[in-house]
């Protein structure tokens, strides 16, 4: 059963069915693994599930549409019925055909899919970001971070819903074609974005789950950060911090532990006005 509103900030499962994801590459690269880690999740209380199959990472190699539609569409009918499902990706295609096989919400790290969310009825998450993931981190100068990064995603938001997309995300993109430095502001700034996204009639979904930035927290050395399997207390703290600036959205690895940091939390701006097309988003 998905989560209630008015109880907390929804949480999406990562599900990766890659070779080459930072954190968990190569952990569910067969349908039955990736499916069953899907159903753990759910247990666990995600109220999504965010399946991909191309990783994004900054340096990674992209993957042909083939490969792609391989990896995800078994996972995705696998997961159907149990769970809301998401998928990941950049391509109409596999957009398409993840939608055909049960998805209902489009995770679009191009932010470029709006007009087929909205020709399939589908909700949709425009992610800010620059380039691709092997060019990325050579795109991080902004004169304004904040305000360029808000202005993008909100532009995007704003030609979703005139397009008739019924259910709209926001994320400012954390870790992509951003520095540590940026990234922080960013985080620092989300009670702005929430208000300026509810204004919009979209809501903010952020992901900071294990990425490379928090790996200098808890450090033993400013040379030697945490890896990724190392970065759980920090991404937790980055949840609790994105819930109660109000965003309506975690997407994390650590299901569990996020849903009782979570239920800590209790609702948010972002969980509580809701604008009325998406106020029962993740039913």
């Amino acid at each position: 059963m998905m989560a209630n509103v008015a109880t907390r900030p929804f949480v999406m499962g990562i599900l990766n069915v890659t070779p080459d994801s930072f954190s968990d590459g190569g952990r569910f690269l067969t349908p039955g693994s990736a499916v069953a880690r899907g159903e753990q999740m759910a247990a666990e209380g995600a109220d999504v599930v965010d399946v991909g199959g191309e990783s994004s990472r900054p340096g990674a190699r992209p993957v042909d549409e083939a490969e792609e539609l391989r990896r995800v569409l078994p996972v995705v009918e696998g997961l159907a019925g149990t769970v809301r499902v998401s998928i990941d990706t950049m391509k109409p295609a596999v957009a398409r055909a993840a939608v055909a096989a049960g998805a209902t919400l489009v995770n679009d790290v191009g932010g470029e899919l709006w007009p087929l969310a909205a020709e399939l009825g589908a909700g949709w998450v425009s992610m800010h970001s620059r380039g691709t993931p092997r060019t990325m981190q050579s795109l991080t100068h902004y004169d304004d971070v904040v305000g360029e990064v808000r202005a993008s995603v909100l532009d995007a938001a704003l030609r979703a819903r005139d397009a008739g997309v019924g259910e709209v995300w926001v994320d400012p993109g954390i870790g992509f074609a951003k520095t540590a430095a940026q990234n922080v502001a960013l985080l620092a700034a989300l009670p702005e974005l929430v208000e300026a996204a509810w204004a919009a009639g979209a809501r903010v979904l952020v992901g900071t789950s294990r990425k490379g930035f928090l790996g200098r927290y808890g450090a033993p050395s400013p040379d030697r950060p945490l890896g990724a399997e190392s970065r759980l207390e920090a991404s937790i703290a980055m949840a609790v911090w994105a819930m109660a600036a109000g965003v309506g959205m975690v997407r994390v690895h650590d299901v569990a532990d996020t849903i009782r940091a979570a239920a800590l939390v209790g609702p948010g701006t972002g969980s509580t006005r809701s604008p009325d097309h998406a106020g029962e988003a993740c039913r």
